[in-house]
């Protein structure tokens, strides 16, 4: 009789790991997006893992521009540049227009490596329209920016380690123009209580699961005009920055 039970409990519990087995596996079937080992895909919804699958890419140039284009955005390459310490970059793309995108920079000069370029996609489809939409009942259609490349090393100093920027892997966005003609600043309207502050600590926050770095006015004076979002690769769980 002590056999039997055990037997039971035995067969009770391989019952139980299955079922929950099937209902794991059914789970990441239906969210890749939120599982470590899934590919990434950028038509997917953004999931806990998207953000460090996208720096991943900083080391991977063939398999960031295969995703842009299986996602229809167009883009052209730019040629490789090099400068001194570590400064270059062999990755940095240009937005192209139509595609999958429908939004503009302003300058429309602006190169950014392949990662950057990829997540400034996904901020486009899952934050920065949907919140206009929703909390200014517009669209974005041009983003103001302060640039991407440029050989310095962080906060200027001499002594202090590459800026990201260095790399053309940041970008500081400064501002979002709307369909209706609206103009939005961060340095004029991040402490706004109404709509307009809502939606830019809305997609700020929307950033913080795309980008390695997204720091914003709350972080220091410096970035009291813009957002600065980067890609910084610190290893495949190394710290995120999000302020």
């Amino acid at each position: 009789m002590r056999v039997l039970r055990r037997w039971t409990t035995v067969l009770v519990v391989i019952a139980g790991t299955a079922m929950l087995a099937l209902l794991l596996w059914g789970w990441v079937r239906q969210r890749p997006q939120d599982v470590p080992w899934a590919p990434l895909d950028l038509g997917q919804p953004v999931g806990v893992f998207t953000g460090r699958k996208l720096t991943a890419l900083t080391r991977d140039r063939a398999q960031c521009l295969m995703l842009l284009d299986r996602a229809g955005i167009r883009y052209t390459a730019l040629p490789a540049r090099s400068g001194n310490g570590e400064c270059g970059y062999d990755d940095a793309v240009r937005f192209g227009t139509g595609g999958a995108r429908s939004i503009g920079y302003r300058p429309a000069s602006l190169g950014v490596s392949c990662p950057v370029a990829a997540s400034l996609a996904l901020w486009e489809w899952n934050d920065l329209q949907p919140a206009a939409r929703a909390l200014l009942g517009a669209e974005v259609v041009a983003i103001d920016h302060l640039g991407s490349y440029n050989c310095r090393r962080i906060n200027g100093r001499s002594s202090s380690d590459w800026s990201e920027h260095a790399r053309a892997n940041a970008v500081d966005i400064a501002g979002f123009r709307l369909s209706d003609g609206r103009r939005i600043s961060v340095l004029r309207d991040w402490r706004d209580k109404g709509p307009v502050g809502r939606f830019l600590h809305q997609v700020r926050d929307g950033a913080c699961a795309l980008f390695a770095t997204t720091l914003s006015p709350d972080y220091n004076a410096a970035h009291a005009d813009h957002f600065h979002l980067d890609q910084a690769y610190r290893g495949p769980m190394g710290w995120r920055a999000c302020r």
